[in-house]
């Protein structure tokens, strides 16, 4: 039925329209993370964001499941998904409370070409030339987009590109748990235990890192927004899932740089930071890599039979 659905044109159609809002969506989440910068810390708002939506994802979970849907095996995975995600979530919270947003997106589109990389050398996948002529392409932007920043802010600059590292790792660890369990366990769980490690993260940083002080109890507003972020993520990952029921991925993979048009949009409209030209150069190489990482895998895509 699937595969009936994805090689109808309406349906692809269709596909590729809710992987348009999906991926618009994403950066307004970024957006409101960001709006929240001297408001609370952002370990903090971590924290609060994905323990809403590990208490969500669990009645969802129950609901669809029941008891036996928190059954998992090899337990040590989902931990190590949920340390990579407290990992790239902590880093870009951060980098966006100080770098101009769309600087902080760009830097983070190094993903694809990091798990391309990391499949090579942890799930023995093969390498083709392509792949490697997209890599040295990729990092030839992000050094050109950190060379401004690290001048300006400092080497906090890095902070995406760290999270850029965590976050291929945590694809990679799913694809290894990818056929263990539901969809809905397996986003409980990396939820779950990203906001473990975030709740850690605050208290060590309240006890003994100044800047990292919580101050009280937050503000209701910081709180709505926090629940706005837990809904609109959720929200877009749902839609991807649902988008790549009706098309392939191939198809929808370059939609993913609507991120980077409307992180520019409205890191210069709503924040009103300044459009740096040489950051700007390296943001179209980073894009530059992955296109050509993704035609590379388009043309080498098995084609289906109807």
């Amino acid at each position: 039925m699937n595969a009936e659905l994805s090689r109808s044109p309406k349906a692809a159609a269709g596909g590729i329209t809710l992987a348009l809002v999906a991926f618009a969506g994403f950066p307004l989440g970024d957006a409101v993370i960001k709006s929240m910068a001297g408001d609370w810390p952002a370990q903090a708002v971590a924290a609060l964001r994905f323990s809403i939506g590990a208490v969500a994802l669990a009645i969802i979970l129950f609901v669809r499941e029941g008891s036996s849907g928190f059954r998992v095996n090899r337990p040590w995975l989902h931990i190590a998904r949920g340390f990579t995600l407290f990992v790239g979530t902590i880093t870009f919270f951060s980098a966006i409370y100080i770098m101009p947003l769309a600087d902080a997106v760009a830097i983070s589109f190094i993903n694809p070409i990091l798990t391309a990389l990391f499949s090579g050398w942890f799930l023995k996948e093969k390498m083709r030339p392509g792949t490697w002529v997209a890599t040295i392409i990729a990092f030839g932007g992000v050094l050109i987009m950190l060379r401004p920043n690290v001048a300006a802010f400092g080497w906090v600059a890095v902070l995406p590109l760290i999270s850029a590292f965590s976050m291929a790792t945590m694809l990679i660890l799913n694809r290894m748990v990818s056929t263990e369990r539901s969809i809905f366990a397996a986003q409980f769980y990396i939820a779950l235990w990203a906001a473990i490690f975030l709740i850690i993260a605050t208290v060590i940083g309240h006890s003994f890192v100044p800047v990292m002080t919580v101050p009280g109890v937050p503000n209701w507003d910081v709180v709505l927004r926090c629940i706005l972020v837990a809904l609109t993520a959720t929200g877009c990952h749902f839609l991807l899932y649902m988008a790549t029921m009706r098309t392939t991925a191939a198809a929808i993979a370059p939609i993913v740089y609507i991120q980077l048009l409307i992180a520019t949009l409205i890191s210069v409209f709503v924040f009103g930071d300044p459009i740096d030209r040489t950051a700007m150069m390296g943001g179209l190489l980073i894009i530059f890599s992955g296109l050509l990482l993704w035609r590379s895998e388009r043309r080498l895509a098995p084609v289906v039979e109807a």
